[in-house]
């Protein structure tokens, strides 16, 4: 496919050359260029096709970079990366050493702030607006959000900040709501488009500002601002924008260039806070897309866009994520107090089937995680048994309510956190390395790491016939493939078990006698290392409460251990295990395996892992370098 118009920017500024008149065509060619390059490399599809004109409106509009633009979520960012000089770049799109799936301020003086979890453009933009302010430069700072991240607590904070003057200063910050959650209703039309040249000229401006002037201090002032803000009320749903201090204009058309970009200038000249509300549709111009803009939110790998996304003909492996869905059911049905909860992730947690079947017993409280936990926390108060089901990088966002309010009052709340770990193609926004460290440390928390599908089936039962918070961390994608065991039979409390004892209490002179304490699914690769080093392998289930008892019977009878997670090493399992062999008096040497501390880039999720030698090989060879073992007395490694 050929892109004429298209190859011929690279960069906004090449684009605001263009006639007015050949907008659509570049918007035209930049839709399908997207659709072919995340065709080949995979990614976030729906919400891009979605995104095209308003891009180029944008774009063409604002003087970019100078006035910056700031992208909720960033995963709608696929047209802005091509438009500012990065579409030879596509085909390495969320590859290990490509570009990143979403804005990166490494990456392009356009990406003005770094993104990927939601809700904080208008925060960011803001601060922007404000800066410009503070030091006397004429910009333009423009938000971006979804109808999804207006969900969020923080958005809303940020609007009421941003719509009140500070010390005699106002920010010129633009609010674009980007609505796509419903279709382009009747009244986004003529009248509306009308509407919004009218409610973003200069001449409604001045005599709205004109006739405040007039009627200021007098009895009419309150009575005709009222009026304005219901007169507006009633053609477009915008009062309560206008009460956080923001100019309303819209609904519009996200996709007709002939009217965002009048509206776009129209704003743009205008001072202070302005909101714009589009109406877009996800995956608008692929109309597979379009006929399920869930299915096509996000593409795992390579399709034929011509036929879409094809199951393939071998039956895939279980996800973990599947497992704990169907967990969640079976569970449901054994116990009524269970009420599960997601934070606007209800297919990506696995939770689509609980939804059908228990709806009452169901709640999706949107993109607001705070929430989520303390609303669990209500719910457990009340003696139902609530399991929050939340990827560990989103958990971050709830901190504060896990500590305060299910922690201390050590309330009954099952977090099950899914993409714990690296996540592969998504980067550092949406990995989940740092749990482990984040809620080990907080009194009355469990953490239960399984180490395979079954395990996480069983870990799931265990930790919700505890009393008290628990969290159970997987990650994303399937494991090795162990068989599911329908019955749930709870683990002893607290409990590891021995998966491999070392031979070398016969002799082998010269080489130590290592014991492996492995937390997670990296007992697989610590078993293939264990195997070429002749090492002991505890597969030890839970980071808290930990086995003491097990770490002290392996201390007395090796020489070293080595502790190996998918997590931080800083503050991490393998800290737990150095304090408890310090609480016991034991000196023994610990090599302390795990994620480096470093944000890990993007990448395919086997390769990563190799990266951060958390593979069989990577673990064998940094117990050599540690522990001096001779390579001579290495067994041949079990794959091969």
């Amino acid at each position: 496919m050929s892109f004429p118009l298209l190859q011929t920017i690279d960069s906004p500024a090449d684009l605001r050359r263009l006639p007015r008149a050949q907008l659509k065509q570049l918007a035209d060619e930049l839709r399908a260029y997207v659709l072919e390059s995340v065709s080949k490399t995979g990614g976030h599809l729906g919400s891009n096709l979605g995104t095209v004109e308003l891009t180029v409106a944008l774009h063409y509009v604002f003087n970019t970079p100078e006035d910056r633009l700031v992208w909720d979520v960033g995963h709608q960012t696929y047209p802005h990366k091509v438009l500012t000089g990065r579409r030879d770049r596509m085909p390495g799109l969320r590859q290990l050493g490509g570009i990143s799936g979403f804005p990166r301020r490494d990456e392009s003086e356009y990406d003005t702030f770094g993104t990927g979890h939601s809700s904080t453009s208008i925060s960011a933009a803001h601060g922007m607006a404000m800066a410009a302010k503070i030091k006397g430069e004429d910009r333009k700072a423009v938000a971006i959000i979804g109808d999804g991240a207006m969900t969020a607590g923080m958005a809303f904070e940020a609007l009421n900040n941003a719509g009140v003057a500070h010390g005699g200063l106002m920010g010129d910050v633009l609010v674009i709501l980007n609505d796509n959650d419903m279709s382009i209703s009747p009244p986004v039309g003529a009248l509306n488009k009308y509407l919004a040249r009218l409610m973003s000229g200069s001449f409604y401006a001045a005599a709205r500002e004109g006739a405040k002037s007039v009627l200021k201090n007098t009895p009419l002032y309150e009575f005709a601002r009222r009026f304005e803000e219901h007169t507006k009320g009633m053609v477009v749903p915008g009062t309560i924008f206008e009460e956080f201090g923001f100019n309303y204009v819209g609904p519009i058309d996200g996709h007709d260039l002939d009217s965002l970009i009048p509206t776009l200038e129209n704003l743009r000249d205008r001072g202070g806070p302005q909101f714009l509300h589009v109406v877009t549709k996800k995956g608008a111009g692929y109309k597979l897309a379009e006929a399920d803009p869930v299915k096509y939110h996000a593409a795992s790998g390579k399709f034929d866009p011509a036929v879409g996304f094809v199951k393939s003909a071998t039956p895939a492996k279980p996800t973990f994520t599947q497992i704990f869905g169907e967990w969640l059911c079976d569970m449901a049905e054994q116990d009524p107090r269970l009420v599960g909860i997601t934070p606007a992730m209800r297919e990506g947690s696995g939770m689509v089937e609980f939804h059908k079947r228990f709806p009452t017993r169901y709640h999706d409280v949107g993109i607001a995680e705070q929430h989520s936990v303390t609303f669990a926390a209500g719910l457990a108060c009340e003696g139902l048994k609530p399991v929050v089901a939340i990827y560990s990088t989103f958990l971050q966002r709830a901190y504060d309510q896990l500590v305060h309010d299910v922690a201390l009052q050590n309330l009954d709340v099952l977090f099950a956190l899914d993409r714990a770990g690296l996540v592969g193609a998504d980067g550092a926004t949406h990995a989940g390395n740092y749990d482990i460290a984040f809620t080990r440390c907080i009194p009355l928390m469990s953490v239960l790491t399984p180490a395979d599908e079954n395990e996480c089936r069983q870990a799931l039962y265990t930790g919700y016939q505890h009393v008290g918070p628990v969290t159970v961390r997987y990650p994303r994608g399937a494991g090795v493939g162990t068989a599911i065991e329908k019955d749930m039979q709870a683990w002893p409390w607290g409990k590891g078990e021995i998966r491999r004892e070392s031979g070398k209490a016969q002799g082998r002179a010269g080489a130590p006698r290592i014991a492996i304490l492995a937390f997670g699914t990296v007992l697989y690769p610590a078993l293939q290392a264990a195997e070429q080093l002749d090492a002991t392998v505890a597969n030890m289930r839970f980071v808290k409460p930990l086995d003491v008892d097990l770490v002290r019977q392996l201390a007395e009878s090796h020489d070293a251990f080595v502790t190996v997670e998918e997590g931080c090493i800083m503050g991490g399992a393998g800290s737990a295990v150095m304090e408890a062999l310090q609480a016991m008096g034991l000196n023994l040497p610990v090599l302390q395996l795990g994620l480096p501390d470093q944000f890990v880039e993007h990448g395919d999720p086997a390769k990563l892992m190799a990266q951060c030698g958390l593979d069989a090989a990577g673990i064998a060879q940094s117990i050599l370098q540690r522990f001096g073992a001779r390579p001579e007395l290495l067994r041949p490694a079990a794959n091969e």
